[in-house]
């Protein structure tokens, strides 16, 4: 099929979609009056809006107008070790409240909309409930979608950490989840609620304390932790952790659940002008920041999908300024493209991803610190999921021909990186030989190229996955 015929089958879905959804908003309990509202998407604890870069496409695929589908960005996006002691670099669940409530407003404003439906991963489940219970969200809010929010705590015990917004015997669970109604429900009246969990792979749904540093010792809570009552609760088997919310099974029940309706396709169309941009973050004091980083430079660079190996100078050289962004870059989406970060105090970081079928504001970038044990390297390459963790023998993780990659433990699905530190020096001109990431879990298969790079320069080195 043709691009222009698979662009005008979509304007076609497009508008049949439109027809239906009015139709399907009639119907008591079904979708809103609004038959496309806008989404706001809510990122989870020390993550980025990026991840929600591949469900944004697979709306817009749908026939959903991008200017009504938005990401947060929080600034500070790590919690607090105690939600009430202030923390260097690092949020508050009032400040996340806050945050989100000031984004709604301003999509509902830009849009019209008299409501927004809010979709979450994780801790930004915590925000979206904040928001909704406390913070007059139940008022501006049609539907909240909560993919692996820790909704009874990722632990439930007062000994560890009483404070911390993730203990399910804490202050904060505890009011969330304090019955409401005359059914004693755990969910805010006057919104619809969907929680979207895994069956026993969610490395934060698990009876045992394995993946938060206690192994053997109870955690309290069980794989249907992130389930509320008073919500429509959906199982994904096998799905992680992060795949509950960004996988296409995740996209496909949230469709459903905002429109009564099957989407038209769990995919997403390619467009034949792709425009690109992001902001460039750092880290801060208490971890992983959000905010703009000034004085970075930024470089894109077209390279062979096959090799990695560079095929022209640089598209785009910017230096980045007080707003953070990187871009825009007008590209196709038949081109892979490595991303070069420079910063001071910051390892020089090469990023090669896989041709952007789509348009997209949120490919968001972060400088990274060289870590003692890089240091002690020839070259350091990482092979990342950010939409996923790696799970065995579920999936096939093949990097630079080891099968499976370094680093990934059988089981539960909790890692999203494999890292490769090698004694080899490669030249620091980026002629360096290829390497090569391929992941295959059932009917996704990505095969990444790209170069190895000096440490001896400070050079770090990620092939970085989509789906």
């Amino acid at each position: 099929m043709t691009l222009n015929r698979r662009r005008a089958l979509t304007r076609l879905g497009a508008l049949v979609g439109v027809a239906l959804l009015s139709a399907c908003s009639l119907l008591p309990g079904n979708p809103p009056p609004d038959p496309m509202p806008p989404v706001v998407f809510v990122h989870g604890n020390g993550d980025t809006a990026a991840l929600w870069m591949t469900t944004i496409w697979r709306f817009e695929s749908n026939g959903w107008p991008r200017d009504r589908l938005h990401a947060v960005h929080f600034p500070n996006p790590a919690a607090r070790d105690d939600d009430g002691q202030p923390q260097a670099g690092r949020s508050s669940t009032d400040e996340q409240m806050r945050t989100l409530a000031d984004e709604v407003d301003r999509v509902l404003k830009a849009t019209g909309a008299d409501k927004a439906v809010l979709m979450g991963n994780s801790r930004g489940g915590n925000a979206i409930r904040h928001y909704i219970q406390n913070g007059g969200g139940d008022k501006r809010v049609s539907h909240a979608i909560l993919g692996g929010a820790p909704n009874h705590g990722i632990w439930a015990e007062l000994a560890l950490r009483p404070g911390s917004e993730f203990n399910g015997a804490g202050t904060f669970l505890q009011a969330l989840n304090a019955p409401k109604g005359p059914n004693g429900d755990e969910v805010t009246p006057g919104v619809r609620w969907l929680t979207l969990r895994s069956d026993n792979n969610d490395k934060y749904a698990q009876p045992d304390g394995l993946w938060i540093g206690s192994r053997g010792k109870p955690t309290n809570v069980s794989f249907d932790g992130p389930a509320l009552k008073g919500a429509t609760n959906t199982v994904l088997p096998g799905r992680d952790h992060r795949e509950v919310s960004y996988h296409a099974e995740a996209f496909d029940a949230a469709w459903r659940f905002i429109t009564g309706r099957a989407p038209l396709s769990t995919g997403y169309d390619a467009e034949a002008r792709v425009v690109l941009d992001g902001i460039v973050s750092g880290p801060g004091a208490g971890g992983p920041t959000n905010l703009p980083l000034p004085g970075a430079v930024v470089e894109v660079h077209e390279v062979d999908p096959s090799t990695g190996a560079r095929r022209s100078p640089a598209l785009l050289r910017k230096l980045i300024r007080a707003d953070g962004h990187w871009g825009p870059l007008v590209t196709d989406p038949r081109t892979a493209l490595e991303f070069v970060v420079i910063a001071p105090g910051m390892a020089i970081a090469h990023s090669y991803r896989s041709p952007f079928p789509r348009s997209s504001s949120v490919v968001h970038l972060r400088a990274e610190p060289l870590g003692a044990e890089d240091r002690k390297a020839g070259a350091v390459v990482n092979f990342t999921r950010p939409r996923g963790y790696f799970g065995l023998p579920r999936d096939s993780i093949v990097f630079d021909g080891r099968n499976p990659a370094p680093g990934i433990p059988p089981g539960v699905a909790g890692v999203a990186a494999s890292t490769l530190r090698l004694d080899e020096k490669p030249p620091g001109d980026g002629t360096g030989r290829s390497v090569q990431g391929e992941f295959r879990s059932g009917p996704i298969h990505e095969r990444i190229a790209g170069r190895l790079w000096p440490m001896a320069e400070e050079h770090t080195v990620t092939l970085e996955l989509r789906d």
